[in-house]
């Protein structure tokens, strides 16, 4: 019998390592933690969305380097892979909860040089949460406790994980420096994340992001946004981004089309906006993969993913 595919040396030890063993625990540990933080919070857990008529554009972030959607056809119906479940949190807030989050999986299709960056995934999972009727500080401050909480967690509980990966860890000043992305662009040049990042020894929040049409531009200062990035210190990255959204019709088509895309692939989220259903709220995602390789140190992301789907890599299995 002919093999489709062949497993080398280097995949069956990735599979039986003791680092990896630990980088599980450490992940299982995380998990734990943001779940008991989120339901003390009086967040309510909805399951992810893994096909859709649309999913989030990912544009017009200069950012972005998707090549396409992951897209299937069920009788006769297109439906696209989820990217991110922002559009699916505005909606989920239209009736009595005001604070959701979910452990969603993410599909996104980037060109093959983000396999060089050591933060890229093409399919990966990610905390998005949600509050209704929140600005921007609300955020920061459940996000800042999360993340302390996380790091006193896997520093008491995952200590000997810790120690066999040579990674020691430090719980942040809470709150979190802040800066503009006019601040750092002023400063580092095009590349300011990277820079900013690899010099920082705490975690920080960037805030103004010009993205896509669903982050809100402040209506007092036209050309700004009031969304933000929280940023790992060490060389890390980019930890999550999010933004208090756009709700009203009117402005959410004037985005859409502004940034070059039809209105037609949001019918059904643009409907509702037009009937009032919407409401403001603000929030976020954060990667889980991205979060495990800053507490453990990895220096590429595929160590810390037991099937890694890295773009440009061919997956094995």
């Amino acid at each position: 019998m002919k093999l489709l595919c062949t497993i080398d040396f280097m995949e069956i030890k990735r599979y039986t390592d003791e680092r990896m063993a630990s980088t599980l625990k450490i992940q299982s540990c995380v998990l734990e933690t943001v779940h008991r933080v989120f339901r003390e919070e009086g967040f309510t857990q909805i399951m992810p969305v893994i096909l859709s008529t649309t999913t989030d554009p990912l544009g017009p972030d200069p950012s972005a380097s998707t090549i396409k959607k992951g897209e299937i056809e069920y009788l006769g119906q297109k439906l696209v892979l989820t990217q991110s479940m922002i559009l699916h949190k505005q909606m989920a807030l239209m009736g009595k909860l005001s604070k959701i989050f979910a452990v969603s999986p993410c599909i996104r299709l980037e060109t093959p040089d983000r396999g060089a960056t050591g933060r890229h995934l093409f399919e990966f999972s990610q905390v998005d949460f949600e509050l209704g009727g929140a600005v921007m500080a609300d955020v920061f401050g459940l996000m800042e406790e999360v993340l302390c909480e996380v790091l006193k967690d896997v520093k008491t509980k995952c200590h000997r994980d810790l120690t066999l990966l040579g990674r020691s860890l430090l719980v942040p000043t809470i709150p979190f420096k802040r800066f503009t992305t006019h601040e750092l662009k002023e400063k580092y040049g095009d590349d300011w994340e990277a820079s900013a990042s690899k010099l920082a020894k705490e975690p920080f929040w960037v805030l103004c992001h010009e993205r896509e049409f669903y982050d809100r531009e402040d209506p007092k200062r036209p050309g700004h946004f009031l969304d933000y990035d929280l940023i790992y210190p060490e060389g890390f990255g980019e930890a999550l981004s999010g933004g208090e959204r756009e709700w009203e019709f009117d402005r959410l088509v004037k985005r859409i089309t502004g940034g070059g895309k039809s209105t037609e692939e949001y019918g059904t989220y643009l409907d509702l906006a037009k009937k009032g259903k919407l409401r403001p709220s603000a929030g976020g995602g954060f990667g889980v993969e991205r979060l495990v390789r800053f507490l453990t140190g990895a220096k590429h992301i595929k160590q810390v993913q037991l099937f890694p789907r890295v773009p440009g890599e061919e997956v094995h299995i």
